[in-house]
């Protein structure tokens, strides 16, 4: 069975990044959505929260699985019997970081290839942290993150601005 891992924070999860869950479907036999649980950004939602809004936009996909790591990745990888680790790409600019990633992700773990997928141009802008600030400020995120994700986004801004 070829598993592969798309790992992120996905805080939240938006259509950019459907976009790249659902073209992984089609190459492996099970992908894994793992949330990072060690990261450095601040998240506006808990890990628990963020695993429910990908299992909610996710439950149609028979061969996807959602779930939470720490430490390195490739620990993880290896845990899962993982053969390869998906990245969406979304310009350019992210390619430096990403191949830099992959590179160390191989020295670890030489076993666990990383798989580039661009996300379609629709996509292309679209990033968790402008979607939050978008919303924060009371603009419109429709289209930008799937409609269940979009109620939770705008209820935790809600809730801060009370």
């Amino acid at each position: 069975m070829r598993i592969c891992i798309y790992p992120g924070t996905f805080d939240p999860i938006t259509n950019g990044h459907l976009d790249i869950i659902t073209r992984a479907v089609g190459l492996f036999d099970k992908v894994i959505i793992a949330v990072a649980e060690d990261n450095y950004k601040k998240v506006l939602f808990s890990d628990e929260e963020r695993l429910e809004m990908i299992r909610e936009v996710t439950a149609d996909f028979d061969n996807v699985a959602v779930d939470s790591f720490s430490g390195l990745l490739m620990d993880y990888c290896r845990e899962k019997d993982a053969v390869a680790v998906i990245r969406g790409l979304r310009a350019v600019s992210d390619f430096e970081y990403e191949m830099q990633l992959a590179l160390m992700n191989k020295k670890i773990n030489p076993e666990v290839e990383t798989v580039f997928l661009m996300t379609g141009q629709q996509n292309s802008f679209i990033s968790s942290s402008i979607i939050k600030d978008v919303a924060s400020l009371g603009g419109c995120i429709d289209g930008l993150v799937p409609p269940a994700v979009e109620k939770h986004i705008l209820a935790k801004y809600e809730k801060k601005h009370q």
